[in-house]
């Protein structure tokens, strides 16, 4: 609380105990029962007090009854019924702060003695001799003693202007006084012709004055929120042209923003008006909103721009202020945003105007921008420290920038610098066209594409050189299509075209998905370059592809994650850019990078635009050719090696185990279930669970095992040195693998894994041996998995044919009929009684003897018949249980039809 505010306080509170103390030293009572009821009308009339708009404060239509009080009552009374409706419309809206309790109350006392004593004065003349007229005048100082203080003490402790707070808050509420006086005279009036108890018709009126105040603040409200409503729009707008700005310049992240509070801080400091602050403001956002009609390449250009760039760039300060008169802001945006690349000493852009002539938020912006353009990394550049900017702008002052906002920059920027830190974790055709005539050139300066003065060289040097660059033309285009090497044919031309244009450092980037992989890289910082992963779009190489545009002499050190460490120092100063574009579009950017500024000119890039096409097709060619080479041992589901890669790498193990006398093993691994899967999920599950089966196998297995798909759901692992502990270790944790793949597919326990495995050279000394070997033990595996067990893992076939049954050993045949067949076995009617267990050989057509399966009787059902169940077969069998069930099926439908035709032909005699 300010010292004029405890003031003011303190003499109002002395003055209202004044008040409230004579009167409590001189009571007095015309009818205490009349008084009574007042003081019940008064408590009532404060319950119905309405919020006043900007402070916090109440007010009620109990003035209604002071008035009465002044008219009828004494001036004790009169006191006790304001002091009694202050205290209740103060407990009911604040019971925090005493001091607004104390400030009310006495305000309410001063009132009501002034006014009290006015109207019962006799020293005050009386020029018309109406009661109502002088209660009136009452009112009216009752009102202005009232209002005045309250609103006097609410400026005070809320820093508010008393004006707009009277004006806004209670200057409406005058003509409710007089009402109130009329009301007043009434009620008087009424007494003197009936009883006292006719002022109780004072409550009607006093709710109808509650009312008409509640209808008109609640019009107030509503025309407040939506005028905030309106402001939020109109900052949303400009968010959100500012958000638009920010898509096309998006190398300036935050620029705006901390130009904003730049601006706004500086513009406080030298006392500009609110109008111009909100402008400003505006502004900060906005300035830059001509850059949607630039071209975006020349925005993001990592490198300086040319004169004809330049002059493209020229017109943003115009486009901008043409976009922004379209939204007819209630403050001046527009000469800001028009100005704000106008210099002090006139030697600025778009119209040259000097010193005052500029506005002084053009002045304050422009000041700002530099600032923190030079503090922010940029495509041509990386950041400067604020000490040597500030530097910079110090020497500016008085040529480029007001020296008044220099210097108000130059005592703030370290605390707005700390502020920003902890705060930041149309219609017609636009003039994109025009011609500005201000402006000779950028502050860095146009792009160089003329060589280094060199010593005058004679014809004959001139001659010779020309003679070279055609011969090392040729030996490039000759070489570029001799190899379908990738890295032969980028060494070979990197070597070469250094004849023709020197550098430091060459990297040859190849687009792969949205990103530059350097696939060639030699000279100064290979290291660095090798490392980079250059998203399209960002860098300076990033730039090239994503324009599909060659950039000169730009900045090797914008390269996305080149110079993430500041205190590193880079020795390349130029770089030479062309896009590689080949027949299916971009294929790469091929950069050259070199130690002095500027070192690259016009010939250099005409050489490397002429090699470029012939090089991004060898290119082409060559990452076509790895493709198909690898497509070719790699299996297309998985990207494990195939069948024929493993043979190769597992002939190379062995060759080398041969030499080393060191050990190997071969594990063979085999999926059971995998078939219901496809069955019951379909065949898209089962590829998916086969990529996260071979996934998860790969990254079990050590770095130099070999993980390869032999085909369907088998797979192999070459695993050197593996011991058998390990080995049988490693089968457990295969089928864990493979137990979770079919989970996390089928949300079931439906896959398991069978392996088996060899050793070298224990089971084995060829590949053929030890896969045969693995697989064997595999298919024993197998055999004892639980999870076989009480499963129906494939699907049965209804039939009927008849077949003949062969105990092993024994030369007797029997007959049976042959219900049901799986490839896992089937059902046999018969009488024969077998024990189960016991071998059998059935014979499925006796015209053709091969087709024939053996197995064993699985379960003896008397009466009905046996269930046999098929022998696992071997790799080369694995086509005989197939072939079974393709006859039975083709013999069961002869037999359907045979007996179909009977039926019919049995049919058409009977009719």
């Amino acid at each position: 609380m300010s010292f004029e505010a405890k003031a003011f306080v303190c003499l109002i509170v002395a003055a209202g105990l004044v008040v409230l103390g004579y009167g409590m030293a001189h009571p007095s009572s015309k009818n205490i029962a009349e008084f009574i009821c007042y003081l019940l009308v008064a408590f009532l009339a404060s319950t119905l007090s309405v919020n006043l708009p900007e402070v916090a404060d109440t007010m009620s239509a109990n003035f209604v009854l002071v008035l009465v009080g002044i008219l009828e009552l004494s001036s004790t009374e009169t006191l006790a019924l304001g002091s009694v409706a202050v205290l209740t419309q103060t407990f009911r809206r604040d019971r925090k702060r005493p001091i607004t309790l104390a400030v009310n109350l006495c305000t309410s006392a001063c009132a009501i003695a002034l006014s009290y004593n006015f109207y019962h004065s006799q020293y005050v003349p009386r020029l018309l001799d109406s009661s109502v007229l002088w209660l009136l005048f009452a009112a009216s100082v009752y009102f202005l003693a009232n209002t005045g203080l309250v609103a006097t003490a609410s400026a005070l402790l809320e820093r508010k202007s008393l004006h707009k707070i009277w004006v806004d808050c209670y200057s409406w509420s005058f003509p409710y006084y007089l009402v109130g006086a009329g009301v007043a005279s009434l009620i008087g009036w009424m007494n003197k012709q009936y009883q006292w108890q006719s002022s109780l018709l004072v409550l009607p009126a006093i709710y109808l004055i509650y009312r008409s105040y509640h209808l008109y603040l609640s019009k107030l409200e509503d025309k407040k929120q939506h005028g905030e409503e309106m402001a939020n729009l109109h900052l949303r707008t400009i968010e959100a042209l500012a958000l638009a700005i920010e898509a096309k310049d998006h190398t300036t992240h935050d620029h705006l923003q901390r130009v904003k509070v730049y601006a706004i801080e500086v513009a406080k400091e030298m006392g500009i008006n609110k109008e111009e602050l909100e402008a400003l403001h505006a502004a900060s956002l906005l300035h830059d909103i001509g850059k949607l009609a630039v071209p975006e390449h020349i925005i993001s250009k990592p490198g300086r721009l040319t004169p004809e760039e330049f002059e493209k760039m020229k017109i943003h300060p115009v486009v901008g202020a043409e976009i922004l008169e379209r939204v007819r802001f209630p403050y001046p945006v527009v000469p800001i945003v028009r100005a704000h690349h106008e210099k002090w000493d006139g030697g600025g852009y778009p119209y040259g105007l000097k010193g005052e002539q500029i506005p002084i938020g053009a002045r304050i912006l422009s000041a700002v921008d530099f600032l923190d353009a030079l503090t922010s990394d940029r495509q041509y550049r990386r950041a400067v420290p604020i000490e040597e900017v500030m530097k910079r702008l110090q020497g500016e002052s008085g040529k480029s920038f007001d020296p008044k906002v220099v210097d108000v920059l130059q005592k703030r920027y370290r605390d707005l610098e700390r502020r920003i830190q902890s705060t930041t974790q149309s219609e017609s055709k636009l003039s994109t066209e025009v011609k500005v005539e201000r402006g000779l050139s950028p502050a860095t300066g146009f792009e160089q594409n003329v060589a280094p003065e060199r010593p005058e060289a004679s014809f004959l040097f001139s001659i010779a050189a020309a003679r070279q660059e055609a011969q090392t033309l040729f030996e490039l285009s000759q070489d570029l299509g001799a190899s379908l090497s990738l890295g032969e044919t980028l060494s070979v031309f990197s070597v070469k075209l250094r004849r023709l244009v020197p550098y430091d450092a060459i990297a040859i980037y190849i687009q792969r998905g949205n990103e530059l992989i350097p696939e060639h890289v030699n000279g100064d910082n290979f290291r660095l370059f090798s490392s980079l992963r250059i998203p399209v779009g960002q860098g300076l190489s990033g730039w090239v592809a994503h324009n599909k545009k060659p950039i000169i002499n730009g900045n090797p050190s914008v390269e996305p994650g080149y110079l993430n460490d500041p205190t590193k120092f880079s020795t390349l100063r130029s770089a030479l850019a062309v896009p590689l574009q080949g027949v299916a579009g971009l294929v790469g950017v091929l950069a050259l990078y070199h130690a002095e500024t500027d070192a690259f000119t016009s010939d250099h890039l005409r050489i490397l635009l002429a090699v470029s096409s012939k090089m991004a097709l060898s290119i082409e060619n060559a990452l076509k050719y790895e493709q198909a080479e690898s497509s070719a041992t790699t299996d297309y589901l998985t990207d494990l090696p195939n069948a024929r890669s493993l043979f190769m790498q597992l002939e190379r193990e062995l060759a080398r185990c041969k030499r080393s006398s060191t050990g190997l093993a071969v594990m063979v691994c085999d999926m059971d279930g995998f078939k219901q899967i496809n069955d019951r999920f379909g065949h898209l599950e089962g590829n998916r669970v086969l990529r996260l089966f071979a996934q998860a196998l790969k990254h079990s297995c050590r770095d130099y095992d070999y993980v390869a798909r032999m085909g369907g759901d088998e797979f192999v692992v070459v695993a050197p040195g593996l011991t058998p502990e390990s080995a049988n270790k490693k089968v457990h944790q295969l089928r864990e693998l493979a137990q979770q793949a079919g989970r996390e597919v089928c949300g079931e326990d439906i896959l398991s894994l069978s392996s088996g495995y060899a050793l070298f050279p224990i089971d084995g000394v060829d590949a053929e041996g030890l896969l045969a070997e693995a697989d064997r033990r595999m298919y024993v595996e197998k055999q004892r998995q639980p999870f076989r067990k009480n499963r129906r893992t494939y699907p049965r076939m209804k039939c009927r044919v008849t077949i003949e049954i062969q105990e092993n050993g024994k030369e007797t045949l029997m007959m049976g009929n042959l219900t049901d067949v799986s490839l896992g076995g089937c059902f046999i009617e018969t009488s024969v009684i077998m024990a189960a267990g016991t071998p059998l050989k059935l014979v499925f057509s006796i015209d053709d003897g091969k087709i024939q399966a053996e197995g064993s009787v699985l379960r003896l059902e008397p009466g009905a018949g046996i269930a046999v169940q098929f022998n696992e077969t071997t790799r080369g069998d694995r086509g005989k249980i197939p072939q079974v069930i393709e006859y039975v099926q083709k013999t069961s439908q002869q037999y359907d039809s045979s007996y179909y035709e009977k039926l019919l032909g049995q049919a058409k005699i009977k009719i």
